[in-house]
């Protein structure tokens, strides 16, 4: 009689793949607030586009693979890329550029390696790679903040920006996007870009010149507060017990050592504080729901540590000495290629064994057993 083999301990718990992605989803809110709040509607139309798009693109894909749209639909993963995807564009970006980031990152990142599961990188960094290389000066325009506004102007209401993202056309709305676009006050580089190109001024002056640093003294007014949102939200992920802390944590970390070490107390030359590149940009949108994704990430805690680490190195130099103010996707995307390497050098110790490895020793004993 022959008996089955199966891995052991089995283990069941409450938590699903829709639950994580549920999850995950209502812990986007705090730093989606924040968005909307100093830089308008833009990201949240960003999020409805993307939406719809990933979610036709899911249904579209495996139905041509001839299984159950709504079985792969309601996990909510499709639904997660969209929404960091709308998150980390820039507001008011035209449709096309969220369709096509979305569009690349499901079909290609996605469903090319096999669906949920399979993919050996971030998809929804793999989109915004895409469009960033591909269309960078939608890219590069950012709205900015409501408090950096004069007096008298305001962000966009609803319409308005569903007017500039779809480019609708006709007098009224040319007129409106004329005066939108033409403006400098409206649109400025991100606080990071500005940073890097400050036309060497000391650490201070350029704060006290630079009219993001002016209404945010941390790290750009809005940003700093964006940044707080998604730290709110990966907390609360983290009560929940969604991820472990050691990638965030790692990554976190080593930023703010890189940024400390190379910190030169402000002169011309200077690459930021270590608050700064804390609260600037995507850090910890890219912490707490990029690096921690359980697919494209290092199994162990061992290889966590040593994965976001790495992340935060990687940040840091591009940052710095890079052509991309935010290095963020890049640096996630180069250590997703190194990821199956971190496991083969930190394989956790196996269930039932003392020592790391022996496991795989035993493993292989068996498989001569079962030769002989």
């Amino acid at each position: 009689m022959a008996l089955l083999r199966t891995t052991s301990p089995h283990l069941h718990g409450p938590q699903t793949t829709q639950h994580v992605m549920q999850q995950l989803l209502l812990a986007t809110v705090p730093g989606l607030i924040a968005l909307s709040w100093h830089f308008g509607w833009g990201s949240l139309i960003n999020i409805v586009i993307a939406s719809c798009t990933a979610l036709a693109c899911e249904a579209t894909i495996v139905s041509l693979r001839k299984r159950p749209a709504w079985f792969y639909l309601r996990d909510c993963s499709a639904l997660v890329t969209a929404v960091l995807i709308g998150l980390a564009l820039p507001p008011l970006a035209p449709w096309w550029v969220v369709v096509v980031a979305t569009t690349f990152a499901i079909v290609i990142a996605k469903h090319l390696y096999g669906g949920m599961g399979y993919n050996p990188f971030n998809p929804a960094m793999v989109g915004y790679v895409v469009v960033l290389v591909s269309f960078p000066v939608e890219m590069t325009t950012w709205p900015v903040a409501q408090s950096m506004l004069p007096d008298g102007l305001s962000t966009p209401g609803l319409w308005e920006s569903i007017q500039v993202v779809f480019q609708f056309s006709g007098s009224a709305v040319d007129s409106y996007s004329s005066a939108y676009h033409s403006i400098d006050a409206y649109t400025a580089a991100t606080p990071l870009d500005s940073f890097k190109h400050n036309n060497g001024l000391l650490a201070e002056q350029f704060y006290d010149q630079d009219a993001w640093f002016v209404g945010g003294r941390w790290a750009g007014a809005g940003w700093e507060w964006v940044n707080l949102g998604f730290l709110t939200g990966g907390c609360y992920l983290l009560y929940q017990r969604i991820f472990t802390w050691h990638a965030p944590v790692a990554m976190l970390s080593a930023l703010s050592i890189m940024a400390w070490l190379n910190f030169d107390g402000g002169s011309s030359v200077s690459n930021g504080s270590a608050s700064m590149h804390l609260l600037s940009g995507a850090t910890m949108l890219g912490a707490f729901f990029i690096v921690t994704d359980p697919v494209t990430s290092a199994v162990s805690h061992t290889g966590r540590l040593i994965y976001g680490a790495l992340i935060g190195v990687l940040i840091f130099v591009i940052r710095a000495w890079g052509n991309y103010p935010d290095a963020v996707a890049f640096a996630v995307l180069l250590m997703n290629f190194a990821a199956p390497f971190i496991d083969y050098y930190t394989l956790p110790r196996t269930y039932g064994h003392e020592k790391y490895g022996l496991g795989k020793k035993a493993s292989t004993s068996q498989q001569s057993l079962d030769k002989d």
